[in-house]
């Protein structure tokens, strides 16, 4: 039995002549999508799988299938004769194309077994001087295949060594997803063999050494690996003491590792090849020489047989010593190792000499977490969802180690500068995070977790795109946008269009059964974000701007200037301390959903030049209607019917006028101002939008408690849908609430994040007082003609746009506690602020 081992994936290609039983092997070892036929193929572009004619055409399909399966990192096999060099040419050159390997299985029929095959089918013309001529190309084929380019040649020579064969799939030596960790990633060490185990001892390992006292192995704590990001070489004190230590913990299977590109040159330099004995590689053959031979053996072995890189975790956490590309994950090329050791440069080099690099990590926007080193970096820095862990150790700054999944960093200082760097470890260049429009469009919009694939029209994209860079905060504030809210179905009751009755038959049609209403403040929706202090802002967030923290409106935009934004979030930090939420959510900021009282005080503007223009132009004009009409009724002209209307005209005004007036009270920079917090967004490693609206009210009300001048209660009811008496008390609260001037109330599902009774239960419905709406449909809506006109507004576009932008917020939410990097949490982000282009009558 001959044991067939390829790697997967790969580009397998069957080469033997017709009638050496190629389909009939692949039908027996391969699925059948993961084999594409040139027979096959010719009856796809002719209909006639025999058609030479048809063979250029089948062969550009078959070649645009592979490379699409090659692409999406899949086992692919051509079936085809492949007896001509040009022909395999072109397909060692697909799987190079791909970063995959060839593979080669020769099945080494007889020519006169493969001729009787033939012969015996009735389907196909038969020419035993073509199936001779196929024959003689293969045999001078034979020894050539690996020189060809094909990285394993397997030949099956007989029919016994085809029907015996067995395949055995075999992952790429990249691909070490079954390893799960916990793992600690230990960036470029440099020789600094002392500093390495003082981490080793920060990170909980046991040192081991022999009986000369060096370390040779150091045993982890609970069932943690280490992985090491390579260059453990050239520079420092103590090179063959890096290996040693290095050598001996992947021996005992307590650590991985990946090669850098200073053990590279050193293999080279061991076996003999001409290499520069610079850049620190003259001071470890120095080291080494006071080593055994067998030692500089067992360093040349083990450097030149580590894998350029490694996927872990499910694919969740690659490692590679200068980071990788996404699309050279679990690949297999000299491409992929070259970028896998070096990276990338322009072709350029900076002040201090050095090549410029190709910042590929601002360009990554893979799911795979990417732990890195090669390049000096002053600190720890998310870049995407990349990091690298070269901290300078050798240059004098640290060593350091990498937690994950946790993504604790864990360093320890260098004890000295072993080695002056060619640039200063603190010139680095900061990480951009920005934002890119093919993040949203070019995805086809945001995937979330509770409302699927949300698109996002090109048109709606660039309006949003030109709010965000004009006019929004710097984008690491700004981690949640909250989304719009639906009103409640019109109700049929006379005098009124909004009444809660609807809005407990919608929670009650979508099997919710109890609500909590909450007192709506008017006021200009308000999120918070409020950390412990400027260095925790800076820290977590990637503040420069000295802040401890944002308030911003509903579009992203500043609510206050710089200075009064500080002393406002310090206040409400102080508060968060107050109340024992610091410790008790075991976080040092936290971000919260508010509505900032009152109207006037980011709205002032709006009210003098619409509210209030409204008002004072009705007042005059219907002020002179009466008087006139007063005039002719004097004059004993009959205009009672004109007068009784302009009369209650003038009252609806004055109502719409009082409407606006009850939202309005002096401020002065802060004073006066006041914060209601409805919901407790995020805090450190969690989300909250699976704890119920009692919680997060409870934790407003403590705010309240901590501080009453600057935080101020919502009042609310919870009401039982089972229950006809509750439901009543729902509706007298909203009607108490509303006669005394409120605005009204949000209806939401007690339960919050955690109600299942329908995917499309509305996350909070509206429920406007009937004063409140002669300020969003006039002064004169409740009027018959007027309100009959109302009652046939559509809500299906506002529900559906309530639906998506809740989505979207706990998706940016759950990507913020995840620690994503801050364009996957913009990609959420800024799709909300996008479907607010969409076209929806604004009163709703």
């Amino acid at each position: 039995m001959s044991v067939l081992e390829i790697p997967e994936p790969s580009l397998v290609v069957l080469v033997g002549i017709s009638g050496s039983g190629k389909s009939t092997f692949a039908a027996e070892h391969f699925g059948p999508y993961e084999v594409i036929s040139s027979d096959h193929c010719r009856g796809l572009v002719s209909d006639d799988p025999n058609s030479q004619a048809s063979t250029a055409d089948a062969f550009e399909v078959l070649e645009f299938i592979a490379s699409k399966r090659l692409r999406g990192g899949r086992l692919t096999v051509v079936d085809a004769t492949s007896v001509q060099p040009a022909a395999r040419r072109t397909l060692v050159e697909l799987a190079r194309s791909q970063d995959l390997l060839p593979v080669a299985i020769v099945l080494n029929v007889p020519e006169a077994v493969c001729a009787e095959r033939a012969a015996a089918r009735g389907d196909r013309a038969f020419d035993r001087a073509v199936l001779r001529r196929q024959h003689q190309q293969l045999s001078r084929s034979l020894r050539g295949l690996a020189r060809e380019g094909f990285r394993t040649v397997h030949v099956l020579d007989g029919v016994d060594a085809v029907a015996s064969a067995r395949i055995v799939r075999a992952p790429l030596r990249s691909d070490r997803r079954t390893l799960r960790g916990p793992f600690d990633v230990i960036g470029d060490i440099h020789g600094c063999r002392s500093e390495l185990e003082t981490l080793l001892g920060a990170l909980g390992y046991e040192v081991l050494r022999d009986e000369y006292g060096r370390a040779v192995d150091a045993v982890p704590p609970s069932g943690r690996t280490a992985v090491f990001v390579g260059d453990y070489v050239d520079r420092g004190p103590d090179s063959p003491g890096v290996l040693r230590l290095v050598m001996g913990m992947v021996a005992a299977g307590h650590a991985l590792a990946v090669p850098g590109n200073h053990e590279n040159k050193l293999v080279k330099a061991l076996r003999g090849r001409k290499v520069s004995l610079t850049h620190g590689l003259e001071s470890t053959f120095e080291q080494l020489a006071g080593e055994s031979e067998e030692f500089r053996r067992q360093v040349a072995e083990f450097c030149d047989g580590l894998v350029a890189h490694l996927v872990l975790d499910e694919g969740r956490l690659v490692v590679a010593h200068a980071g990788l590309k996404q699309e050279y994950h679990n690949r297999a090329s000299g491409r992929v190792r070259s970028f896998a050791l070096y990276g990338e440069t322009t072709g350029e080099t900076d002040e201090f000499g050095l090549p410029v690099r190709y910042p590929w990590a601002e360009d990554y926007r893979g799911d795979a977490v990417v732990l890195y080193g090669h390049t000096p970096v002053p600190d720890v820095r998310w870049v995407g969802n990349t990091a690298c862990l070269d901290t300078g150790c050798v240059f004098g700054g640290a060593l350091t180690a990498m937690r994950y999944p946790e993504r604790e960093v864990v360093s320890v200082p260098a004890e000295r500068e072993w080695y002056p760097p060619a640039k200063p470890l603190r010139l680095s260049d900061p990480d951009p995070q920005a934002l890119d429009i093919d993040d949203v469009l070019g995805v086809g919009g945001v995937e979330t977790s509770l409302h699927g694939r949300v698109t996002v029209r090109p048109e709606n994209a660039a309006g949003a795109l030109e709010v965000m860079s004009r006019w929004a905060v710097d984008p690491q504030w700004v981690n949640y946008l909250p989304p719009t809210m639906a009103p409640c179905a019109t109700s049929a009751l006379p005098g009124l269009l909004e009444h809660p009755a609807e809005a407990f038959t919608a929670y009650r049609k979508a099997k919710v059964d109890t609500v909590i209403c909450e007192e709506k403040h008017m006021g200009s929706r308000a999120v918070a974000l409020v950390c412990r202090d400027a260095a925790v802002a800076a820290t977590r967030f990637g503040a420069t701007d000295g802040l401890s923290g944002m308030v911003y409106t509903r579009t992203g935009r500043r609510m206050f200037d710089e200075a009064q934004t500080e002393r406002l979030v310090q206040a409400m930090g102080t508060a968060v301390g107050a109340a024992g939420l610091w410790e008790e959510l075991g976080t040092d900021w936290v971000l919260l959903d508010a509505e900032l009282l009152p109207w006037s005080a980011k709205s002032e503007s709006l009210l003098r030049s619409q509210y209030a223009a409204v008002g004072a132009a009705a007042r005059a004009d219907l002020a002179g209607r009466r008087s006139a009409l007063e005039a002719a009724a004097e004059r004993g002209l009959d205009v009672t019917d004109l007068l009784e209307r302009t009369s209650s005209r003038a009252d609806d005004v004055a109502r719409y006028t009082d409407a606006y007036r009850r939202y309005v009270w002096p401020t002065e920079g802060l004073d006066g101002v006041r914060v209601a917090p409805f919901q407790v967004l995020a805090t450190e490693g969690a989300g909250h939008g699976d704890r119920d609206h009692g919680w997060h009210l409870a934790v407003a009300d403590r705010l309240v408690d901590a501080a009453p001048d600057l935080f101020t209660t919502t009042r609310r009811i919870v009401v039982d849908l089972a229950s006809a008496e509750s439901e009543a008390a729902g509706v007298a609260w909203w009607e108490a609430l509303t006669a005394a001037g409120g605005e009204g109330m949000v209806v939401k599902p007690l339960a919050n994040g955690a109600h299942a009774g329908s995917r499309r239960a509305q996350p909070g419905i509206k429920v406007r007082g009937r004063e409140y709406l002669r300020l969003i449909y006039g002064p004169h809506y409740t009027e018959k003609e007027n309100l009959e006109r109302l009652r046939n507004r559509s809500l299906g576009h506002k529900q559906s746009m309530a639906l998506r932008e809740y989505a979207l917020g706990m998706e940016a939410i759950d990507r913020l506690v995840k620690a994503d990097p801050l364009w996957r949490i913009h990609q959420a982000v800024f799709a909300v602020l996008a479907l607010e282009s969409e076209p929806v009558d604004p009163r709703l």
